[in-house]
């Protein structure tokens, strides 16, 4: 029996892999879509976040059937609750890559905001794009370094989307103001939960939950 279990938790791991590569892809093919105006791609994203909400679904339900069925106590309990949490996260970042590509379309076959504010957008989904692929890398390893490096990218992530601030108060066009507004909200929030995905493995990983370390690393004036 207790072979068994382990093997599902195996499958719970092997699948929160998989989600996080579908993420993956999809915030990669919405940046992508956004600096080319690429209503094709864009569509693409938008159409594959129903298979991330049936893959996050479907692990959810095995997650359940796993607490439902084999009762897991101490550590096991905390992975499978752990895997829940991060589904949803998972489950968050494929719609705010939706989201992305969304705004994207909409603004076909014109471009996404005001022109002084694109190559932040460039950058700031460049660094997404990198957090999501450390983001695979951490789930299959539970490597804590990556978990550090996550947290570190968030930092540039916030760091440019306070930027935009400055650079769209000057701005006229109250379209492409409102645009750029959510296309830096989106890249900012899907950062922020790959950290909080970082934050549960960092957690199964040592057993230790710096609760206040990482509100003080996160708050805004410590982030430099």
């Amino acid at each position: 029996m207790r072979e068994v279990f382990q093997q599902e938790l195996a499958d719970v791991q092997g699948r929160l892999v998989e989600i996080a590569r579908l993420v993956r892809a999809a915030i990669t093919d919405a940046t992508k879509a956004v600096a080319t105006s690429n209503v094709s791609l864009a569509e693409r994203v938008i159409d594959g976040d129903r298979l991330i909400d049936e893959r996050s679904l479907a692990l959810d339900e095995l997650a359940i059937e796993i607490l439902a069925r084999q009762a897991p106590v101490a550590r096991d309990l905390r992975i499978v609750v752990s895997a829940l949490r991060i589904s949803a996260s998972l489950e968050r970042m494929g719609d705010l890559a939706a989201h992305i590509a969304q705004v994207s379309r909409y603004r076909y076959p014109g471009q996404v905001g005001p022109e002084a504010i694109r190559t932040t957008f460039e950058q700031m989904g460049a660094v997404d794009v990198e957090i999501a692929s450390k983001l695979v890398e951490l789930l299959a390893t539970q490597r804590i370094d990556i978990a550090d490096e996550i947290k570190s990218d968030d930092i540039k992530v916030d760091a440019l989307h306070r930027s935009t601030f400055d650079i769209l108060q000057n701005e006229d066009d109250g379209v492409a103001v409102i645009d750029a507004t959510l296309m830096s909200r989106y890249h900012e929030r899907f950062a922020d939960h790959a950290v909080s995905i970082a934050k549960k493995i960092e957690y199964l990983a040592t057993g230790d939950w710096h609760q206040l370390d990482w509100q003080q690393r996160d708050a805004p004036g410590t982030a430099e």
